[in-house]
């Protein structure tokens, strides 16, 4: 049998075809997309959301000493909410969920270990809302403005001011959609691309409040004032060049540039705020920013993973092309098998995370986060930053996927009968 071969972790991947030779406007989030946060921000929105539980909530004092785990959580987590068989379920999707439901977890663990009576539901809330209000508040962007060398990786600001130089220097259309506000995106930007950063873009929305922005069709646009820091009271007939533009909504922003359809790539961090509706919708291409891509790929990339889920697919192979012999020595070899299938499965979704596994697989299925964005991104990646490594000609081509009633092509190279993509 041939090795199996290593993936790039900084490649991009293909859920449908796509020739970036059809694009002619790329457009942008800002959190997670343009800018490239380091682990530190979560450990931040977790200490900030403690203590002002503490502080605000009165929640007792002994949680100040509950410290961030950055290895607890994965993303596109469900947490029922009442804590009862099929209550209200929260899917914790987005990547400040990771600190939240991290904090939500210790502080019940908390209030278990130390015999506080609690309602699941009241915490859940009380922890949500003050998670948001860190964002709302602008407390958390004043955090991160005070130091942008330690929450910035600083090594993806000269590849993000490189791969919109090229684009543009390509003579295609940039454009901005981020639900930040403009003094946070400005220093940022400034921080990443230089203080002209501007100058690359032909439209900048602002406080642009996705998923409303895609859903609602009557919010006008307004002028943001850079100099009064506030949105101007006038009528917005067109968008130029050069003018910062506060909320708004996708149908004026068609209406006036005429971007419409598949000559749009659009790039977000957000399964649903960013990208579903502009893919099902408008027919915008999209391109998902996925940053835990390439730990995954790297821990998928190891020899214990490799060599776990190589006997894992034979010995699946095995117990369905032996179960029709039904001797007692039959049955007791195939029920070891299953014991051993049942251990290498644990053992490989481990190798990701020992609480919750993969982001992208369960077992043999891919996880609800993935099938959400199979649904509503064309590609996606590890990093904007990856786009550069890809020529404006390239096409993106995706994998032939393996139907349960078609024969494996590639049986004889992965092991029996089956090719290592269905593990």
């Amino acid at each position: 049998q041939q090795p199996i071969p290593d993936q790039n972790p900084e490649a991009i991947f293909a859920n449908n075809e796509l020739s970036l030779a059809n694009i002619e406007i790329y457009g942008f989030d800002y959190d997670y997309t343009l800018a490239t946060y380091t682990p530190e921000l979560h450990k931040l929105i977790f200490t900030l959301g403690r203590d002002a539980l503490v502080n605000k909530l009165r929640y007792p004092e002994g949680i100040l000493e509950l410290e961030y785990d950055s290895e607890f959580a994965v993303r596109g987590l469900h947490y029922d909410i009442k804590k009862v068989k099929h209550g209200p379920m929260h899917q914790m999707v987005d990547l400040f969920a990771l600190p939240e439901i991290t904090l939500i977890s210790l502080v019940t663990e908390y209030f278990l270990t130390n015999n506080i009576t609690y309602d699941s539901e009241y915490v859940f809330y009380d922890i949500r809302n003050t998670v948001q209000s860190i964002h709302t508040s602008g407390v958390l962007h004043q955090a991160i403005l005070k130091d942008l060398d330690v929450y910035l990786y600083s090594d993806k600001c000269h590849e993000t001011k490189l791969l919109l130089e090229n684009l543009a220097g390509e003579g295609k259309k940039l454009f901005l959609v981020s639900n930040s506000g403009f003094p946070f995106i400005d220093h940022g930007m400034r921080y990443m691309v230089g203080n002209d950063w501007l100058d690359l873009f032909d439209v900048v929305i602002v406080s642009a409040r996705k998923p409303k922005f895609f859903k609602e069709g009557s919010r006008p646009f307004r002028v943001y004032n850079v100099e009064q820091k506030a949105p101007e009271w006038g009528p917005v007939t067109s968008l130029k060049k050069g003018t910062i533009y506060h909320q708004g909504n996708h149908k004026e922003l068609q209406k006036m540039t005429g971007w419409y359809g598949p000559k749009v790539l659009y790039f977000g961090d957000h399964v649903y705020s960013d990208l579903a509706d502009p893919s099902l919708k408008y027919g915008w291409r999209t391109g998902a920013i996925i940053p835990e891509l390439e730990a995954e790929i790297q821990k998928q990339n190891s020899e214990v993973y490799k060599a776990n889920v190589r006997w894992l697919v034979a010995l699946q192979h095995l117990i369905d092309e032996m179960q029709h012999q039904n001797s007692s020595e039959s049955t007791e070899v195939i029920n070891s098998w299953l014991e051993e299938r049942n251990e290498l499965r644990k053992l490989t979704k481990s190798l990701f995370n020992p609480h919750f596994g993969s982001l992208f697989r369960t077992y043999h299925n891919p996880t609800y986060f993935f099938r959400r964005l199979a649904r509503f991104a064309d590609i996606y990646m590890s990093s904007l930053t990856n786009l550069s490594k890809y020529s404006t000609n390239y096409t993106f081509y995706p994998h032939r996927i393996l139907l349960p009633h078609e024969p494996s092509l590639y049986s004889t190279r992965w092991g029996p009968g089956s090719n290592i993509e269905s593990e």
